[in-house]
């Protein structure tokens, strides 16, 4: 009999994961539902999963922190996980019986959670490193998971000084079929505390924090751990991100500015050697973090940066004097190259540790710092001489946590020791079979035009300098456009990068990526040993004389995130990029998000006409039924 895991991630980032006999078939990020940005209740989501069967064996859910600790997020009035009812009043879950006494003791959850109902709200951590691992294609590895903060707990020497604390690295030794022990940890605060470090601490004594999957013999694994209330790798990223003009949660904005500035004498080292701690921690005069989410940058403590730095925010709109002029800006972009800087370098010490501490070479990387595609292409070069083999998790982010949680269950539910092949693409959203009635339906409630066209026929339109959206198959899991909901332009046009950020409503130091034909990658880009990067995890070097043929993808650093693409992986996309190289003798194309600043990617057919007739964009491709689409926009 077929069975079936859903698994639920909720917090910011929400997403679904849903297992066939243990085979991934569909996941997918709220926010993709709900257009609201970062939507943390996976609501939207768990009604998709009735698309694809109407019952559940296991509902699998994931989070952050308490239900109780935020009041105003969404449906966290209860102290139960409301989204299990959620699955049972629409049909999933049949069995309703309720966990014996001794059951809820061992999994350390209310007495009216259902037996086929599995909480890993207090492993965020193993989540995370359970997709990378799974999805790595490795027997045995190592896990390092640098996040903002996971999972929280009670911590403290003495009952009068426990505090909460929540992760932010962590390091686990993985192997088939479901052994995650901890070797490393670092927990933090935002409470002033006295350090604590524990050498070869065992966290089945760890009252209340529930580490441990396996909850009928719980993992006696002896571990390193760190508890201060000093911000994390992420949290000090995070911080600089703020004090740049940013929301916390877009660090990515961070990393595209950072090349544009460098070293300097008045930003001070941000991470220092505290004692017999093993790593470097952030330096608290500096930063102080805030949880679950946030972090401050304490403004008074150098004021050369105060000085340097007015406060002057950043806005979008080439053409913003405000933005302008924070750009101009030394102080920012030295701070945002600096904790560019200093965080990968505290990541690479990690992942040497990890190595040195598991004698495994085998490393997996996931949590938010894995979605850092600068740092990842960096570590490579860093590590090319200490046969290390590297996989980054390309779901690093929560939403990826729903994934972790499926398999993690599946794995120890099945006792299955098959070592899964490494993931190759990540199409797993909803199909939308739509008919051409429907499609003429919705183009005429848009005051659009359609018509036939062929791959010839857009790739023109792209030659000429025209954005083209393309639309097709399945969305996305995960934060990456990879051409089946991405916008197109020419690579060549030197002005291409300042009329697309325009157009996108972007800040307009943001850099774009390209995707490229697998088999003319080397001739275009240096991958450092890596045969393909199919799902822009790397912001890579060009060869010589690359970067004058494709200014409009490659940054100031004169790197470029870059997609290697197949016919196998992705055939219409294949075929367009094959057909803009014929055109123009350049085998890569120009890609980005097919969203608006600040939005999610399009999921459906109407968000994408949406979003063309509420800017500059006038042409959407359709190339699963031959049609292309236009938007009148005045």
């Amino acid at each position: 009999m077929t069975q079936w895991i859903a698994a639920v991630a909720r917090g910011h980032n929400a997403g679904v994961a849903l297992l066939k006999d243990g085979q991934l078939v569909f996941a997918m990020e709220e926010e993709r539902l709900t257009r609201a940005k970062y939507d943390g209740g996976p609501i939207a989501s768990i009604l998709k999963i009735k698309e694809y069967t109407d019952r559940l064996d296991f509902f699998v859910t994931v989070h952050t922190t308490r239900l109780d600790a935020h009041p105003d997020m969404k449906l966290d009035y209860c102290l139960n996980d409301p989204y299990y009812g959620l699955a049972r009043k629409i049909g999933l879950l049949k069995d309703t019986n309720s966990l014996t006494e001794d059951e809820v003791k061992k999994r350390k959850c209310g007495a009216t959670v259902p037996k086929n109902v599995i909480d890993m709200g207090h492993i965020h951590h193993r989540t995370h490193a359970a997709a990378a691992f799974y999805n790595s294609g490795f027997e045995s590895a190592v896990a390092v998971i640098v996040d903002g903060a996971g999972s929280w707990c009670k911590f403290g020497a003495k009952k009068e000084q426990v505090e909460d604390y929540w992760e932010t690295e962590t390091i686990f030794d993985c192997a088939y079929p479901h052994k995650f022990d901890t070797k490393y940890k670092h927990l933090g605060s935002k409470f002033a505390s006295p350090f604590n470090y524990f050498n070869n601490f065992a966290s089945e004594f760890w009252c209340g924090y529930g580490e441990d999957i396996n909850w009928e013999s719980p993992q006696n694994d002896h571990h390193e751990l760190i508890a201060t209330h000093k911000c994390g790798i992420v949290k000090t990223y995070e911080a600089v991100t703020e004090y740049c003009g940013f929301p916390a949660i877009e660090a990515g904005k961070t990393m595209g500015l950072s090349p544009y500035g460098g070293p300097c004498d008045y930003i001070p080292d941000l991470f220092h050697k505290c004692g017999m701690i093993p790593v470097k921690l952030a330096d608290s005069n500096i930063f102080t973090p805030m949880y679950p989410n946030g972090a401050i940058q304490n403004l008074w403590y150098e004021p050369e940066i105060n000085e340097i730095v007015p406060e002057v925010e950043y806005e979008t709109g080439i053409d913003d004097d405000r933005i302008k002029k924070a750009y101009d800006c030394e102080g920012r972009k030295n701070f945002a190259w600096k904790v560019q800087n200093d965080t990968q370098e505290q990541v690479l010490e990690l992942i040497r540790k990890a190595v040195h501490d598991s004698g495994n070479r085998n490393v997996v990387v996931s949590g938010g710092y894995g979605l850092n595609c600068v740092a990842n292409y960096w570590y490579l070069d860093q590590l090319k001489d200490e046969g290390i083999n590297l996989y980054v998790e390309p779901v690093s982010n929560d939403a990826g946590t729903a994934l972790g949680a499926a398999l993690l269950w599946h794995h120890y539910h099945n006792k299955d020791h098959r070592v899964r092949e490494r993931i190759d693409n990540l199409y797993f959203g909803p199909q939308y079979n739509y008919t051409n009635e429907y499609i003429t339906d919705m183009v005429d409630s848009y005051d659009a035009e359609v018509k036939d066209a062929t791959h010839a026929d857009v790739v023109k339109l792209i030659t000429d300098k025209n954005i083209v959206a393309l639309f097709q198959g399945r969305s996305e899991a995960g934060p990456r456009a990879l051409g089946n909901r991405s916008l197109l332009y020419d690579p060549r046009d030197p002005n291409g990068k300042d009329h697309v950020n325009t157009l996108k409503k972007r800040e307009f130091f943001r850099p774009f990526a390209g995707s490229i034909l697998k088999e003319h990658v080397h001739e275009w880009f240096d991958l450092r040993g890596m045969d393909e990067t199919p799902f822009m995890m790397y912001a890579v070097n060009c060869q010589p004389g690359i970067e004058e043929k494709i200014p409009a993808i490659i940054h100031v650093d004169k790197t470029c995130r870059i997609q290697t693409v197949t016919e196998e992986q992705n055939k219409h996309y294949y075929d367009i990029i094959q057909e803009f190289f014929e055109q123009t003798g350049c085998p890569i194309i120009f890609n980005t998000s097919f969203n608006l600043g600040g939005e999610p990617l399009v999921e459906t057919l109407d968000d994408a006409l949406h979003t063309l007739s509420n800017s500059g964009l006038e042409y959407l491709y359709l190339p699963e039924y031959g049609k292309l689409i236009t938007v009148k926009n005045d």
